[in-house]
């Protein structure tokens, strides 16, 4: 939190036994930096020094208090301007607090009380803003491309290519790949680098949501529209107005959800349920998906129409088997991450299980790689990870070898010795599962041997 910061203040009044009361009031408290000025002149003239907050007199020697407040709002519309006046017309009071004023407060015998309230509540407001924009700061820094997504293999700079073009406008960008391949983050390094990163970024996972319910989930609907709704509920499109929405799995959506979603993208506009009122939208629209939509195009289970309103940028991620070095890169990332997050010393990723890690196919992607790197780091005995931490899901061992160069007759000995492993060395029961004779089966095994496999 941003609230014990010491905070700046500049008193600008021209009585002096006035000045001199606030001077007592206000030094009362250590957290407030406090510079007095006797005119408006000088007032602007130190603006430069970024106050949070001003106490301005209205009633200035040299420049009414309104064109004061003014030219500080021209500056910067974050400074909270409390008007201190003796004046005590209505209607001042109301045009200064219109024209951006935080307060107005009269002098009179309340006037101690109500300034020191008003500071406080200017000073919390300050500190919500200077956190908000640390927050925002933090946010676009996190979804750097290069920051966000690791990579450096001729794969994934293609991709980064494809993203730098997708933020230079408000393009449609539909994201495919894999399971795993990060297609969510992708969405959020689109939004937070592009000219909408200030506006929400609302994600939906179609394939998450009954299908009942999913109309109401993106569209919203007005109070008693059907059973349940016993309130107002604001859709996802309208929580994302002016920013970006995330549509994850859009191969899942219902065909007749389609057909309003399409009437949405094209008017630009949507209308809860059971409402009558047209709620115009300005959104960019990210979906992604690891179906391949032009084949669900064919098979009549997405709208044509649909697909070529949505396709706009199309981004393909590759899967993790097909970025070489990258995975090392990666995997070095999540280790950095699990060990700071769980204050333990860094780990370092031995050569031989970088090697073990290339050599396996990653059908989970990157999430799988985070789950495993995980674990090793648990597993680890020591601040080097060996081959013997890292578990592979047994499920996918057969797969990997599969993704290796080697010839046609190693392939045949590791499929062999998978059996194997998985029959408890039944020699009968592997040369059934695999249709091959005992006498051929006991001479591979000798070969194997032989050549050390």
């Amino acid at each position: 939190m941003y609230d014990k910061d010491p905070v700046k203040i500049f008193v600008v009044e021209d009585d002096p036994a006035y000045t001199k009361f606030l001077k007592y009031v206000l030094e009362l408290n250590p957290d407030y930096e406090v510079e007095f000025y006797t005119s408006g002149k000088d007032c602007l003239a130190n603006l430069y020094k970024n106050p949070a907050i001003i106490t301005l007199d209205y009633s200035l020697p040299d420049i009414p208090g309104e064109k004061v407040l003014s030219q500080i709002r021209s500056h910067d519309p974050n400074i909270n301007v409390i008007i201190v006046s003796a004046q005590e017309k209505i209607h001042t009071a109301v045009e200064l607090l219109k024209s951006g004023a935080y307060d107005y407060i009269p002098k009179d015998h309340e006037t101690k009380d109500r300034l020191l309230n008003s500071i406080h509540h200017a000073r919390n407001k300050t500190s919500l803003i200077r956190e908000i924009d640390h927050l925002k700061k933090e946010i676009s820094e996190k979804y750097e491309f290069e920051k966000s997504i690791i990579g450096t293999s001729p794969a994934i700079k293609r991709t980064f290519s494809l993203l730098e073009k997708a933020v230079q406008t408000n393009i449609s960008v539909s994201i495919s790949g894999e399971t795993g391949t990060g297609k969510e983050l992708v969405a959020k390094a689109i939004h937070y680098n592009c000219k909408r990163k200030n506006k929400p970024f609302v994600a939906v996972n179609i394939a998450a949501i009954p299908r009942d319910l999913i109309e109401s989930e993106l569209f919203g609907h007005e109070k008693g529209a059907f059973t349940g709704a016993v309130t107002r509920r604001i859709g996802k499109f309208e929580e994302a107005e002016g920013g970006t929405i995330f549509l994850d799995e859009i191969g899942e959506m219902d065909l007749n959800l389609q057909a309003k979603l399409l009437r949405v993208l094209q008017e630009r506009e949507v209308t809860r349920i059971g409402a009558n009122q047209v709620i115009k939208l300005d959104v960019r629209i990210i979906v992604a998906t690891h179906k391949d939509l032009a084949e669900e195009v064919k098979a009549n289970r997405f709208r044509e129409d649909l697909y070529y309103r949505l396709l706009g940028l199309p981004i393909n991620l590759p899967p993790l088997r097909e970025r070489g070095q990258d995975v090392i890169l990666i995997a070095k990332h999540f280790l950095d991450q699990f060990a700071n997050d769980n204050q333990m010393r860094k780990f370092k990723i031995s050569p031989e299980a970088q090697e073990k890690l290339l050599q396996y196919p990653f059908p989970g992607n990157i999430r799988e790689l985070k789950s495993i790197i995980e674990l090793s780091a648990v597993m680890a005995e020591e601040q080097d990870i060996r081959p013997q931490d890292i578990s592979f899901n047994s499920t996918t061992r057969m797969e990997s070898f599969l993704y290796q160069e080697m010839t046609m007759q190693e392939f045949m000995y590791r499929i062999i010795r998978h059996y194997l492993n998985k029959y408890d060395n039944n020699v009968l029961e592997v040369a059934h599962k695999l249709d091959i004779g005992k006498s051929s089966l006991y001479r591979y095994l000798k070969e194997m041997e032989t050549s050390g496999i």
